[in-house]
């Protein structure tokens, strides 16, 4: 049975902050929704709230590095870089100031559609120069997440899981390290985010239809180092598949792309992800089923490079986790 944490972020940015005075957090009229109420409310002098006015935000936030304190940014993540890009280039990324960016509601974990789900700030932010970018995709992860980005010389975005979290791993986020979930030789499977709970279901009935199958997490996603990637691809025989929470563009999928070509690696890759499409209003499970982000995908992905057909069907994953649109953990859909 998977532990269920509620709203693990909440309680481990006040416990980091409060140990780091230093530690400003700034809101943009979503702080509820970004779990950091309690900490207005329990300790308003490390609190700044900014309105819904995120350029402004971005701004103030280069001043506050600026003048040596280490703002954490709380907000959705598309309202991280699309509406504040000049600013977030100008006033954070180009002087290298060390701003948190903690960004929420990460790819299609949003109902809110297009305006709400951040499904290609991965590639806009790694294009970024100077720029960090890490991802949850556990509660323990999330509990370490703080710390892991106040680690950093510099800004550093952040995809935050948010409400109710599974916890599926012992050792906290560690900034360069990559986690190797599985040992296998047929193929391997590179997931982040969410995405890994979600092919840690469909792991166990590859295995049973009896298929090797070496599967790595990532929660750094920049800088990456591809040289340890590139030993797990030689240790397989049929390829890989790479599965995320985000478009195919510039994501997981683009990361693993560019380090094989870059190393003449002649292995055959699948990418599975948003395919140059954005995502509608939905549930989580159903919109992975829907834009073929699952574990049914992942399996269909292995047959193609195995080239055969396993006979795995929905029954044979494992259980999913159905998260409720509205829940005591996180009261309102957005």
């Amino acid at each position: 049975m998977v532990e269920i944490v509620s709203k693990p972020y909440a309680r481990a940015f006040e416990a980091y902050a409060v140990g780091n005075p230093d530690v400003l957090c700034l809101s943009a009229d979503l702080t509820s929704s970004c779990e950091v109420d309690g900490f207005r409310d329990r300790h308003p002098e490390q609190f700044i709230s900014l309105g819904m006015a995120e350029q402004n935000m971005l701004s103030f936030a280069g001043g506050l590095g600026m003048a040596g304190f280490r703002p954490f940014l709380h907000t959705f993540g598309v309202f991280l870089y699309r509406r504040p890009y000049d600013q977030l280039i100008a006033s954070v990324a180009y002087p290298r100031r060390k701003v948190r960016l903690m960004g929420f509601l990460p790819g299609i974990t949003t109902p809110g559609g297009m305006t709400h789900q951040a499904i290609e700030d991965i590639s806009v932010m790694r294009s970024i120069p100077n720029m960090t970018i890490l991802e949850t995709g556990d509660a323990t992860e999330v509990e370490s997440i703080c710390e892991a980005a106040d680690s950093i010389d510099g800004p550093v975005y952040c995809r935050i899981l948010r409400g109710e979290v599974p916890r599926l791993f012992k050792t906290p986020l560690r900034v360069g390290e990559m986690r190797l979930l599985s040992q296998g030789s047929d193929v391997l499977i590179v997931t982040s985010g969410i995405a890994t709970e979600e092919a840690m279901r469909a792991a166990g009935a590859l295995r049973n239809a009896g298929l090797s199958i070496r599967h790595i997490h990532l929660s750094t996603i920049k800088p990456f180092d591809g040289t340890e990637l590139l030993d797990h691809i030689a240790a397989v025989r049929h390829g890989v598949v790479t599965l995320e929470n985000h478009v195919t563009e510039g994501g997981i999928g683009s990361l693993v792309a560019e380090t094989m070509a870059d190393n003449a690696c002649g292995k055959r890759l699948v990418r599975l992800g948003l395919r140059d499409t954005f995502a509608h209003g939905g549930s989580r499970a159903y919109l992975m089923r829907y834009y073929g982000i699952d574990g049914l995908a992942l399996v269909a992905a292995a047959e193609g490079l195995v080239g055969r057909s396993l006979g795995i069907s929905e029954t044979d994953l494992s259980e999913a986790r159905v998260d409720a649109v509205h829940s005591e953990a996180k009261a309102e859909a957005l």
